[in-house]
């Protein structure tokens, strides 16, 4: 189980939690378990989020996450 930490306004989609332990082994699983638990959740991360794990923003879904990672999702951060 890998914890996902989500930004304080998607906790009404998670009956309030800010914290969410999924069964995944890539962000791509991570995000897609997400949605399974709490479907509400779909339209948000298809619209785009930032997946940040370690403090380093992770632009592959494909990517290995550990189950001891520090995983937080956050809000599109888009260059300029």
């Amino acid at each position: 189980m890998v914890a996902v930490n989500l930004w304080s306004s998607l906790a009404r989609f998670t009956d309030g939690a800010r914290v969410v332990e999924v069964q995944a082994a890539t962000i791509a699983e991570a995000l897609q378990a997400l949605v399974a638990l709490h479907p509400g959740l779909e339209p948000i991360l298809k619209g785009g989020v930032s997946v940040v794990v370690n403090g380093e923003v992770m632009p592959n879904r494909h990517a290995t996450i550990a189950p001891d990672a520090e995983i937080f999702l956050l809000q599109a951060l888009k260059g300029g």
